[in-house]
């Protein structure tokens, strides 16, 4: 895409934007894109997956980081993120003529109100880990956010793909609420029409049990109750998202050697119900300087209309962490 393309583009999405909510602001992101993974060139394939570019994300805000979990809102690449600091992230993923990640734009910082509409007091009560899109009758309606340390799940409403407004909680059993640490609900996502459990959201923690696998819950009507992820050496789930067939992706990080490691395993639609042990196949492993501390992974509509996987990483508000997205697809 040439500048002046770019350039006219990015002034129309603008102007499209709405108003900016009460409490919002509007941010300047910077984007440089990612050409090679792994040592792999776009189009390439990496272990189970093909290369899709990716793109490192800058901006002047002190608010911009933290990014622990994505989802796609709206229509024309309208996304969201969550952050550590209690705020929503929303704008539009731009790609160029090859497809590959490009630019973020109309991008706007909201506080994550509570169920009274006020931001969210303290620390303790922000720190929003997960999250996946609301559909109803096929229309994104709103988004679902787990949050640690004060442990629960709540939905916010979607006005043009911006997520936004009171929190409305979602019960979860005791168990989970109680885990008042940063290791408890890490992972949330809503199973797609195609999966057996279509419309059941999937909770995972961080932590493991006295099993040694890490606790699981879904809750929906029919498919309610417990179940679990098998625990891998040396890495956590931090994000799941389901395929369109219903096939479960879980995104895992840990550290090795002074630096991050990110696995992405697939595990088939019909192990995930209740009383199932989860375990699957690993799609992708990756470490050292193509990754960094990888938390958040959506399923989503490419510009060709394939899916795609996103995986985002949070950079903890440090100066020698990136904002990295990296796309991928699964081969042909």
């Amino acid at each position: 895409m040439t500048d002046r393309r770019a350039f006219a583009c990015a002034v129309c999405l603008l102007a499209a934007f709405p108003a900016l909510p009460a409490g919002a602001a509007d941010v300047t992101v910077t984007a440089t894109q990612v050409p090679r993974f792994a040592g792999t060139s776009v189009g390439g394939r990496v272990d189970g997956l093909v290369w899709r570019g990716g793109l490192v994300l800058d901006a002047a805000s002190d608010q911009f980081g933290g990014l622990s979990s994505l989802a796609f809102t709206g229509p024309d690449q309208h996304l969201a993120m969550v952050t550590d600091r209690g705020n929503f992230i929303a704008g539009q993923l731009l790609y160029d003529d090859q497809g590959l990640p490009f630019s973020l734009v109309g991008v706007t910082i909201d506080p994550i109100q509570n169920s009274k509409g006020a931001p969210l007091p303290r620390a303790f009560a922000q720190d929003a880990e997960g999250m996946d899109t609301v559909y109803r009758d096929g229309v994104p309606v709103a988004v679902r956010v787990s949050f640690e340390n004060l442990t629960r799940v709540a939905d916010f409403a979607l006005t043009d793909g911006v997520p936004g407004g009171p929190a409305r909680e979602i019960a979860i059993p005791d168990w989970i609420s109680a885990l008042r640490t940063n290791e408890s609900l890490e992972s949330v996502c809503i199973a797609p029409p195609a999966s057996p459990i279509a419309g059941s959201t999937l909770l995972i923690v961080e932590a493991t049990d006295d099993t040694g696998n890490h606790p699981a819950w879904l809750l929906g009507n029919q498919d309610k109750g417990p179940l679990s992820l098998t625990a891998a050496r040396g890495v956590n789930p931090t994000d799941c998202a389901f395929l369109p067939n219903g096939d479960l992706l879980v995104l895992e990080r840990g550290t090795a050697l002074l630096s991050f490691v990110m696995r992405l395993r697939r595990i088939p639609a019909a192990e995930v119900k209740p009383d199932a042990v989860m375990s699957g196949e690993v799609l992708l492993r990756a470490s050292g300087g193509d990754i960094d501390n990888m938390e958040g992974v959506t399923v989503h509509p490419g510009p060709d209309g394939k899916p795609r996987i996103t995986i985002m990483a949070d950079n903890n508000f440090n100066d020698w962490e990136r904002n990295l997205l990296l796309e991928f697809s699964l081969p042909e």
